[in-house]
């Protein structure tokens, strides 16, 4: 049976200072992994320099490394850090994404052109070039969107955005399940985040609240325990998107 324990393995987790990317670097880091923590803009380095404090205090490694990965050269690089940093590398998580909510009538170019960036480009080059880098046996999950089950309006670029990770999600596990790497993900309901308000009203926040089990928003803590039992016991799935929702949406 392969080794489905943390202690030892290196993971890359892209978004990983803050909120749930933060979460899954520190659960990852509480099971024995060394840990890559990514983060996009000057705003979150304090929140990533914290993260990796913690880590190094609960008795794993970790370093912070920034960059903007709607560049592909700049995936590469943090990658390359990684394994320069730890020798080798076992699981990669993305959880980086942007949210609109508007209008498909109102969307402009320059909107169309960064969610497509962010989402979609961004997650379509993070997986290949993990798989290039990680080792046989190794995890590959990015972090989606429950609305990808759902029939509605004003979320085109996010949802839309987000939907072709799913392809690029079966498309590679069906390429790298000679090496036993698997590729998967996980896709929450709305999240209690500071990323999910601004774009909602008290009105849209209740109903969405309503919608699911308990009548409260997704919590970080409900995923990041998903993700965690997808980069070690769970890798005989693959090829899947995991809604974690409390029933938001079903499919």
């Amino acid at each position: 049976m392969p080794d489905q324990s943390l202690n030892g393995k290196v993971a890359v987790i892209a978004g990983g200072a803050k909120n749930l990317g933060g979460l899954i670097s520190r659960t990852l880091a509480a099971e024995g992994a060394s840990i890559a923590v990514h983060y996009n803009s000057n705003s979150s380095k304090a929140a990533a320099d914290e993260t990796v404090l913690a880590i190094k205090a609960a008795g794993s490694d970790a370093f912070a490394i920034q960059g903007d990965l709607t560049r592909v050269a700049e995936v590469v690089m943090l990658f390359d850090a990684a394994k320069n940093r730890f020798g080798h590398i076992d699981i990669a998580v993305n959880t980086v994404g942007k949210v609109l909510k508007k209008p498909i009538i109102e969307t402009t170019g320059a909107e169309f052109d960064e969610m497509f960036a962010v989402n979609t480009k961004t997650a379509y080059f993070f997986i290949p070039e993990a798989a290039r880098q990680l080792d046989h046996g190794g995890r590959i999950i990015t972090v989606l969107t429950s609305p990808l089950a759902a029939f509605t309006g004003l979320y085109s670029t996010y949802a839309g955005s987000k939907a072709a990770v799913e392809h690029f999600t079966r498309a590679a596990a069906k390429e790298l399940g000679a090496r036993g790497i698997s590729v998967n993900n996980v896709a929450p309901g709305p999240m209690d985040t500071p990323f999910f308000y601004p774009m909602e009203s008290p009105e849209a926040i209740a109903s969405h609240k309503a919608s699911s089990m308990s009548g409260r928003l997704t919590e970080i803590n409900d995923i990041a325990p998903i993700v965690k039992f997808l980069a070690a016991e769970g890798g005989w799935i693959t090829g899947q998107t995991l809604f974690a929702n409390g029933g938001y949406t079903t499919r």
